[in-house]
């Protein structure tokens, strides 16, 4: 009889801890694609073409976001081509060449703490090292600098996670055959962690993308339209930048929705992107 008591109250208790999970699930879920929806159904219908390919003119009131689009681009490319190979290398170092685990564990409860520093933080350090100190002023260098410094923490560890799940008799077996080191790495280590590299990766961009707080100190507000490298010594206004420009001091909310669905879109196309490159480059390597 107690037997069956049991079990009949573990049952239960499995079955409410099953209900508060997937009620948990539908939840997030719901939110998420009520935030998606709204937002797309505020922010398409602004989507014009004269929007999207012109620059603002206040002589004419003409509103046009082709520069923030350029400028987020160019932060995007400079702060991956910055943060991917630091973040990737002292990942391979920490976790491949590194022998004394204590300062290893030290490195990285140092970026795991970095990691959750207020973003508004990165960008007063940010104007007052690459700005300031660095001689840069205000520019989109100086922003895709400072998101770089941000995003490192997080490079670092997803790299790290990734390069730990790759068995450890992979490595001994490259070794076996005659493989030096390096090689190992390169032609075992670093195909097995593809996957999580790319992720961490997507969650970088993802980031840089969404951020505006430390752009606000370092890259500013200018919606002028330049070329790549002129554009990088240049002050100039991301999306996201311009998301809050027009909403809280122009109080344009129809363009501030239409920019963030352009920004939903283009982190969907990112993703896209990343994920089918990764596809295609496993299938070379089979």
């Amino acid at each position: 009889m107690n037997s069956k008591r049991i079990s009949l109250k573990r049952s239960a208790y499995g079955f409410a801890m099953k209900a508060l999970m997937t009620g948990a699930a539908v939840i997030t879920v719901g939110l998420l694609l009520l935030i998606v929806a709204y937002v797309l159904y505020r922010g398409l219908p602004g989507i014009t073409w004269e929007l999207l390919s012109t620059s603002p003119s206040y002589l004419t009131d003409r509103i046009g976001i082709l520069p923030d689009i350029l400028n987020t681009l160019y932060v995007i490319i400079a702060a991956v081509v910055i943060v991917l190979p630091l973040g990737v290398g002292a990942a391979i170092y920490l976790n491949e060449y590194a022998r004394n685990r204590r300062i290893v564990a030290m490195i990285e409860f140092a970026t795991e703490t970095l990691a959750g520093i207020p973003s508004i933080i990165y960008g007063l350090v940010g104007m007052l090292l690459f700005c300031q100190f660095m001689g840069l002023g205000t520019s989109l260098l100086a922003g895709a600098l400072t998101l770089s410094v941000m995003n490192l923490p997080t490079i670092i560890r997803t790299t790290q996670e990734s390069l730990k799940t790759v068995p450890q008799s992979y490595r001994e077996g490259a070794f076996g055959l005659g493989a030096g080191k390096w090689r190992v790495i390169r032609t075992v280590v670093l195909p097995g962690a593809r996957d999580g590299i790319v992720a961490g990766c997507i969650l970088s961009i993802g980031r840089i993308m969404g951020e505006s707080a430390a752009l606000l100190f370092t890259a500013g507000f200018a919606h002028t339209l330049n070329g790549f490298f002129s554009g990088l010594s240049s002050s100039g206004a991301t999306l996201t930048v311009a998301l809050y420009v027009y909403a809280k001091e122009h109080g344009e909310f129809e363009v501030a929705f239409a920019i963030a669905a352009i920004l939903m879109i283009m982190t969907l196309a990112i993703n896209l992107l990343a994920s089918h490159a990764s596809k295609r480059l496993g299938r070379r390597e089979l």
